[in-house]
């Protein structure tokens, strides 16, 4: 290391020397970009990073006050897809799991641009097209307006479909289903238990893509939650030892039934 406090510079400007009054150059400003990465360079193209940026916010707001039993996650390719499921606990519905998607149009935050829900899962129900799987959100919302409608909004709609007692006229999603609900109620029941069984029986099959998956559990799964059940009487007993140690115990139990299963 060498100090230079003492160091003098070899050659010293002369009295006539004028200063340099010229400024640093500055940096060039850097443009906005858009959720595409690209610089935005017109006014279009600002609104439409706008609205994008809205989206995110909706989202962000949607985790912490999504009805509940329903569940959301984003599409890996796009933002304005999002991949969504319903579990339903009671009424005639109950035990039901759909699965839905969820796209917001171009345009989305301006007025009259609806966003889509459409199931995946068959869902019999008057709000529901048969063909589509497409909710009706236009007759609930004739009119969309971005500041007072959102994607919770939406969401709690999609969640009510399911407890309505009673269809009026307007109803015209599944009008069989609606007009059956008055005329055979009995029937009505029916075809909405078969259409509860069939999305538990298909629950496992994932849409490519999908961002909501299930899959089935492996024996050391299945052994683990039934160790747990029995074994997990006092809270205030239980160590992350304790827990390590069942979960080696319920691997190994996992792996003897797997083993039993192949010979």
């Amino acid at each position: 290391f060498t100090s230079t406090h003492n160091q003098q510079p070899t050659t010293m400007p002369s009295s006539s020397s004028k200063a340099d009054t010229t400024t640093p150059s500055r940096r060039t400003a850097r443009r906005p970009k858009s959720s595409r990465g690209t610089p935005i360079t017109s006014e279009s193209d600002r609104e439409q990073a706008l609205r994008d940026y809205k989206v995110t916010i909706e989202y962000k707001h949607l985790k912490q006050h999504s009805p509940s039993g329903v569940y959301v996650l984003p599409s890996l390719t796009s933002l304005r897809s999002f991949h969504g499921v319903i579990f339903l606990r009671r009424g005639l519905y109950s035990d039901a799991i759909f699965k839905f998607k969820i796209d917001l149009p171009h345009d989305y935050n301006e007025i009259n641009a609806w966003p889509r829900i459409i199931f995946s899962t068959d869902v019999y129900n008057p709000h529901v097209c048969p063909e589509t799987g497409e909710l009706d959100v236009r007759t609930a919302y004739p009119q969309w307006d971005p500041h007072r409608h959102y994607l919770v909004t939406v969401l709690t709609y999609l969640k009510k479909i399911f407890y309505m007692k009673s269809f009026g006229d307007d109803v015209v999603a599944n009008v069989e289903a609606r007009d059956l609900s008055r005329s055979d109620p009995a029937l009505y029941r029916k075809n909405v238990e078969k259409c509860v069984r069939e999305s538990l029986r298909s629950v496992y099959m994932n849409e490519p893509g999908c961002t909501v998956k299930f899959v089935e559990d492996n024996p050391s799964h299945s052994a683990l939650k039934a160790m747990m059940k029995e074994k997990f009487k006092d809270p205030a007993s239980i160590s992350r030892t304790f827990i390590l140690d069942l979960i080696k115990e319920a691997q190994a139990k996992g792996e003897e039934i797997s083993n039993g299963n192949s010979e």
